[in-house]
């Protein structure tokens, strides 16, 4: 099921076999009712709470034949949870729509609890995965992790290769998320070798499984394998290809092409990202973007007006969309690096001492990207006690997230010293 409230809406009113004009009755207008659908018009708590009524109380809803005036059945306390529980659900669509993750998860976790409650399995793993999702956007990756793995041990998804496939695809983004690249390899795996599938949200999932396992494979230093992958996501783009999907691929495939060291290909790949993305379809995206085009730009010594210019996009973009304390450290250390290459020492040890001081809330291998360039600055600025002692950090961090290339990059630098 769609995430937004709108999809969700229509969703169940077509399940009822209602016009727009029917679902609103005497309380609401067919052209109000498709504002929301359609992401026009944002409902009040109390809107929401009168459609859900109106869903449950419909001619087909399953519950309205058994209702009487009050629109209790005759198991009130049932006909009283599903609208509570329709209620929550459309709350927590329209949170996530608002890009309130907190309470998305927040009412998505109460529907879910009064789905099991009222033995409706489709409901309570929708509301799941949902508050999974949630979690994962407010940066709570642990939440998300524990919720994941109910989904993941609920015969329900054992039985339906199309749920496994998204359980495993959104596992794998939290496990890269938090730095544990073995794992996130291993369940991005799972839901790659499931396939595509037939739906257009299961070949949406299987994308993202394909550009979750293509990052996690760059991580841990297997640019071949990744590459393979990344070609597979470039020739699944055709003229039907929605915009911002193929900006996305777009933005993994010119990822994996810079690490190899093809700069030109990749910047031809993210630059037909930055003509697609765009920042009113998705603004988070948009900024993630942004800071990953800087970053690889960066990395590969692309010191220019455009990777600035990304820079401060992915500064501004994030400042609106409101980011998570490790988003917003690793946008600094984007300034960091700016300043290494541009030879602005100084400026480059005031930020990156103040995220060693807290490096602990980065990902284990953006940790490890934080001792390396502090290591880096203190190298060239003559102080090589301290730049050993950076490099030694940066060595077990990228050990322990498994990023093995990486550990030996900074013992390479160890050993130039």
């Amino acid at each position: 099921m769609g995430s937004s409230f709108g999809e969700r809406l229509k969703q169940e009113r077509l399940s009822r076999d209602l016009t727009q004009g029917e679902l609103g009755g005497e309380l609401y207008s067919a052209s109000y009712i498709s504002l929301l659908e359609n992401a026009h018009r944002e409902p009040t708590i109390e809107i929401i709470r009168q459609l859900a009524g109106l869903l449950l109380t419909a001619p087909g809803s399953g519950t309205a034949e058994h209702a009487d005036a009050s629109g209790a059945g005759p198991d009130g306390a049932a006909s009283a949870r599903e609208t509570d529980c329709l209620r929550l659900s459309l709350c927590a669509r329209q949170s996530w729509d608002t890009r309130d993750y907190s309470g998305a998860a927040a009412n998505a976790l109460e529907a879910a609890d009064l789905a099991l409650d009222g033995n409706d399995p489709v409901s309570w793993w929708n509301m799941m995965f949902l508050a999974a999702n949630s979690h994962m956007r407010a940066g709570d990756h642990d939440a998300a992790v524990a919720i994941l793995d109910t989904l993941l041990a609920a015969p329900m998804t054992a039985e339906c290769d199309a749920l496994s496939m998204r359980a495993d695809q959104v596992m794998a983004a939290a496990m890269l998320s938090q730095g544990s690249l073995t794992e996130a390899i291993a369940h991005a795996t799972k839901a790659v070798e499931i396939g595509s599938g037939d739906s257009t949200e299961e070949f949406n999932a299987y994308l993202l499984a394909l550009q979750t396992l293509v990052g996690a494979l760059t991580e841990v230093g297997r640019l071949d394998d990744a590459w393979t992958h990344s070609l597979t996501l470039a020739e699944s783009i055709t003229r039907e290809t929605p915009p911002q999907v193929a900006g996305e691929i777009h933005w993994v495939v010119g990822n994996v092409a810079f690490i190899r060291h093809d700069t030109r290909a990749g910047l031809e790949h993210h630059s037909k990202a930055a003509r697609l993305l765009s920042p009113t379809a998705d603004l988070s995206r948009w900024a993630q973007f942004n800071k990953a085009t800087a970053w690889v730009r960066l990395s590969a010594g692309v010191v220019e007006p455009a990777t600035l210019q990304a820079i401060e996009r992915s500064e501004l973009a994030h400042s609106v969309v409101g980011a998570t304390p490790a988003e917003i450290m690793e946008v600094s250390l984007l300034r960091a690096r700016w300043h290494y290459l541009n030879g602005e020492l100084d400026r480059a040890l005031e930020l990156l001492y103040n995220l060693e001081r807290d490096h602990e809330q980065l990902a284990p291998h953006i940790a490890g990207d934080t001792a390396l360039l502090l290591g880096d600055t203190l190298r060239d600025a003559g102080r090589s006690d301290e730049a050993r002692d950076a490099f030694l950090r940066a060595r077990a961090r990228f050990s322990r997230a498994g990023a093995v290339d990486r550990a030996e990059v900074a013992a390479a630098h160890l050993v130039s010293l």
